[in-house]
């Protein structure tokens, strides 16, 4: 199993500290060498099952397990004229095994297509002046065996002269080549067994999409920010080994329309209701051509235990009415110009809660005075349509 392991994170993350040099000591100079800020190492384990997997046509199992790692390092400095530049670097690796993927060739016991790593590294560099302007620029790599992703983003900021406020803008675009591994039946030449080196035919998408937000400082307890998206997108926007069986008991690949308009507006609102409590809630409105509409809305808590460690439970509730493409198993007829059996473009409400435990103490945890914080959470997902998943995660931080 490829995966990175937390213990050779951590040693990467103590070299990294034992060579940057610590900052100058004084409340004027600006030290222009490159500065180690904070290093974020983050570990998950996700496992889900249910009994609508489009690969099968929208029955069979979703038994998936997720294993995901991440490493986080930003850097910083400031130029000559007192601007701060910031560089982020992130590697992330995913190893994922899925019960439904295996079914792609379902006379194998056991095939290459029933597990798949993703490789995904990124960089961004902003640079903020003392005006409070920010510009930044960013570029990102995705790369699995039927996948790969390559991505850029653009981003301008400018706080209020009060600094209470904020407006920003992200434009982002996605370049993206898709390998078309058909399920085995539905292959040219059909029947034969899968063959982890076959060359198959490809096909593209791209995504464009542009951002738009507001933060605003209200008052010394309360904090507000609007968001909008625009997001277009073009091209082989299925996926080329979900079935779909018709109420002839034909069997096809999933087809949708080549292009997709995606609308969110969502507001997030920030409230420190004393000493020990801050409620986050969030709250968004999603639109698009496909004819889904969805209302999601979350309220995480941060209970301060004593002022080196909180709780911190949350809720998301979200409602989706499904596209007019999506019917169940054996329930598509030959008069359908786009069909799908696909239950994440389906009709349904879910919800996701749990708790997690940060730790901040003062001297450093387990008394490593740079190893600033550790945060464990768990959370449980459900949908109507039977989809349960269970997730755990760790997050480190070292400054």
């Amino acid at each position: 199993m490829k995966k990175l392991n937390l213990a050779v994170l951590a040693m990467f993350t103590g070299i990294l500290f034992a060579n940057a040099q610590s900052p100058a000591d004084t409340g004027t100079y600006k030290n222009r060498k490159l500065q180690l800020e904070e290093v974020n190492i983050v570990s998950s384990y996700y496992h889900q099952d249910g009994d609508h997997a489009a690969v099968t046509g929208g029955i069979g199992s979703q038994n998936l397990t997720d294993l995901s790692n991440s490493i986080q390092v930003t850097l910083s400095k400031y130029d000559t004229h007192n601007r701060k530049h910031t560089l982020n670097l992130e590697l992330g690796i995913d190893h994922y095994t899925s019960a439904s993927s295996d079914k792609i060739d379902p006379k194998t016991i056991s095939s290459a297509s029933s597990a798949d790593t993703r490789f995904y590294p990124s960089i961004s560099w902003e640079m903020e002046n003392k005006n409070g302007t920010t510009f930044g620029a960013g570029l990102s790599f995705s790369h699995e065996f039927d996948y790969q992703s390559i991505g850029a983003n653009l981003m301008f900021a400018q706080k209020t002269r009060n600094k209470m406020g904020e407006f920003s803008l992200k434009l982002q675009t996605y370049q993206d080549n898709l390998k078309l591994v058909y399920p085995i039946e539905l292959r040219t030449g059909g029947g034969g067994g899968y063959r982890e080196h076959e060359d198959y035919a490809t096909a593209g998408r791209k995504t464009y999409s542009g951002g738009i937000s507001w933060s605003q400082i209200v008052n010394s307890r309360f904090q507000l920010m609007f968001l909008a998206d625009v997001i277009y997108q073009s091209g082989y926007l299925g996926l080329p080994f979900h079935r779909v069986y018709f109420n002839d008991n034909s069997v096809h690949v999933e087809k949708l329309p080549d292009s997709r308009l995606k609308i969110p507006l969502g507001i997030r609102a920030n409230y420190f209701l004393g000493d020990r409590v801050v409620l986050r809630g969030y709250y968004r409105y999603y639109h698009d051509n496909w004819n889904i509409n969805a209302h999601t809305a979350s309220l995480e808590t941060s209970i301060k235990l004593s002022p080196f460690y909180s709780l911190t439970p949350f809720y998301r509730y979200n409602h989706q009415t499904g596209t007019k493409y999506f019917a169940a198993y054996q329930a598509h007829t030959s008069a359908d110009e786009y069909y799908t059996s696909n239950y994440d473009l389906a009709g349904f409400d879910s919800h996701f809660f749990g708790t997690g435990i940060r730790m901040i103490p003062p001297h450093g945890v387990f008394g490593m005075q740079r190893f600033n914080m550790l945060e464990l959470r768990y959370g449980h997902y459900t949908q109507n349509n039977g989809l349960q998943a269970n997730i755990i995660s760790l997050n480190l931080k070292f400054k």
